[in-house]
């Protein structure tokens, strides 16, 4: 008996578990949208540990670009590779400079999804 309910209670984790670590897709907005904004604390927890020696290079990448904004992007998940669509505005002086999304690989660390750079 003891064995059926241990049995029960691993069923049910395994089908409210899910993919685990909440939604990659979401993970790669949040990251990109955090990107823009030279936001290094809010990247921090989103970057995979493979990419933490790249936290100031990435964080930096539009600090000195005013109104640097994302356009239309929308993000979807497949296993570990995280394509976006939409594009990254960024206005020098008086041009706009387009940077479009592409595909974005993503890990899971300790549970959760991570950012792990462009998909190659």
């Amino acid at each position: 008996m003891k064995r059926l309910g241990i049995l029960l209670l691993l069923l049910v984790l395994a089908a409210c578990g899910g993919s685990g670590g909440g939604d990659a897709a979401d993970v790669v907005e949040r990251y990109l949208t955090a990107k823009v904004a030279s936001d290094a604390d809010a990247m921090r927890p989103l970057l995979c540990s493979a990419f933490e020696a790249q936290l100031s290079r990435e964080a930096s990448s539009f600090a000195t670009v005013e109104g640097a904004r994302l356009d239309g992007m929308d993000c979807t998940a497949n296993g570990s590779v995280v394509t976006c669509t939409g594009r990254i505005l960024a206005e020098y002086g008086t041009e706009t400079t387009e940077f479009p999304l592409s595909s974005y690989n993503v890990v899971q660390e300790d549970g959760e999804w991570k950012w792990c750079g462009e998909a190659e």
